[in-house]
């Protein structure tokens, strides 16, 4: 154990000194031009870095995109002078041809395992210092601790970090307990037990809520059942301790007869209160973040992020139709669902939420095997693969798999072991599936042969 938490101290005092020298180099330009990502981590990685640079007083300029590709390269050289700095967070660490295009100074601030050499100035990722930035710390975290670096009275964006960690479903150990405890002793997040979702009445909750999936969810009359039977009503967060307790207990068994062990701990515990932001039930906000970055409303996240209240409200009802249209594609998507030998898979057309769907699947129905589903959406094929703690721990390492897969058929993938994303070409679907479920299976132990 003193091993461990000497090796741990290590590692984030190497991240310190990558942070301080990114804090460094950022906090002496007049003005920076800012690309994150377009999920709950990379909008609260955003609003970061630019509440940091407001109260620097430096200029920004920031883009949201939903993937690093050519064009937002070229949009960055067209609206860049001389001088200015290029902050890429949330992604960029494996796309070092991308970034070399850059003639301005880079840095990239991020949590994805990084491939080649990065041609950033700076390069602030916990993988460089032996912490798992899969599972440990999120984009958000990592941009949070230049933050702090830049000034300690950022201490009080903790919460942003803490959001963008639950919206990867990271584990609070290691550097995310760091920043946690951190934020707890700050006054900025407090922790309450319960139920991990949003608050609101309980019922519609369960009827829009896609996260924890059960099989109720979505179907009022089994929900009204449900509640009946237990004698369980009324909002969330004013409910009797004595119902909350009866409530969990209920979900967590529905949730063991089917689901993986971390979805009934992802359910079921701490519930994270974010003090200093405006929506403070973190699944709420993370639920916002994440409607908004879908529906290419960035703009509206970005400037909750920024303590903009203007919006909260819309956002919020915008993100409740969002989830109940989330809820109806799983039920779509469970009737299309294929076998192969080391992976479920998924073929589609137009279909959205494609993401949620591989998550759903690998979490709360089928937790033996990853999820992979394909999407041709507008003359290109867009695919999400989705794993467990579990099956990485065995082995499975869907970055690799979705990389090498895409690349076989002439497209492009990366991302983290137990979550990765792809692009590739129409036509070549099966194809794809095929060196995919191969490569699982040889990553797995398991049959390397192709589909059932």
């Amino acid at each position: 154990m003193v091993i461990q938490l000497t090796t741990e101290s290590i590692a984030m005092g190497r991240l310190k000194e990558l942070a301080v020298k990114a804090a460094d180099v950022i906090s002496a330009h007049k003005y920076v031009r800012l690309v994150s990502h377009n999920d709950a981590d990379g909008l609260t990685s955003a609003g970061i870095m630019c509440r940091a640079l407001m109260r620097k007083g430096i200029r920004f300029h920031t883009t949201i995109a939903s993937r690093l590709a050519q064009d937002t390269i070229d949009a960055i050289k067209s609206s860049v002078s001389d001088g200015d700095l290029v902050v890429f967070c949330d992604m960029g660490s494996s796309h070092a041809e991308l970034i070399r295009q850059i003639e301005n100074d880079v840095i990239v601030i991020d949590h994805h395992m990084p491939v080649g050499d990065s041609p950033a100035k700076v390069a602030v990722n916990p993988h460089y210092t032996g912490i798992d930035g899969a599972i440990y710390l999120s984009a958000s975290g990592t941009t949070y601790l230049v933050a702090k670096e830049m000034d300690p009275d950022n201490v009080d964006l903790a919460g942003l970090a803490i959001a963008g960690a639950v919206g990867d479903k990271q584990l609070f150990e290691s550097a995310n307990l760091h920043i946690l405890e951190e934020a707890t002793q700050a006054g900025v997040v407090s922790i309450k037990k319960g139920l991990k979702v949003g608050d609101g009445d309980i019922a519609d909750v369960l009827e829009y809520t896609p996260e924890p999936y059960l099989d109720i969810t979505g179907d009022r009359k089994k929900i009204h059942d449900f509640l009946d039977i237990l004698g369980v009503k009324g909002k969330l967060s004013e409910m009797p301790q004595v119902d909350l307790k009866k409530l969990t207990s209920s979900i967590a068994l529905k949730l063991a007869k089917h689901a993986s062990p971390e979805a009934v701990d992802a359910a079921i515990g701490d519930v994270y209160y974010l003090e200093k932001e405006l929506v403070k039930n973190v699944y709420d906000f993370v639920a916002i973040l994440n409607t908004c970055g879908k529906l290419e409303k960035a703009g509206l996240a970005l400037s909750m992020c920024m303590q903009d209240a203007s919006g909260v409200e819309d956002a919020r009802q915008l993100t409740i139709e969002y989830q109940r249209s989330i809820v109806a594609g799983i039920k779509q998507a469970e009737g299309m669902l294929q076998q192969g030998k080391n992976i479920w898979y998924l073929v589609a057309k137009d279909m959205d939420n494609t993401g949620m769907i591989s998550s759903t699947v690998v979490r709360y129905m089928h937790p033996e095997k990853p999820c992979i589903v394909t999407n041709e959406v507008e003359g290109i094929v867009k695919v999400s693969g989705r794993g467990t703690r579990a099956l990485t721990a065995k082995g499975l390492d869907l970055s690799y798999a979705m990389r090498e897969g895409a690349l076989a058929v002439g497209g492009q993938g990366g991302g983290h072991n137990i979550a990765s994303g792809a692009s590739i070409p129409p036509g070549r679907v099966q194809e794809f599936i095929d060196t995919v479920d191969c490569i699982v299976g040889q990553q797995l132990g398991g049959d390397a042969g192709g589909k059932k």
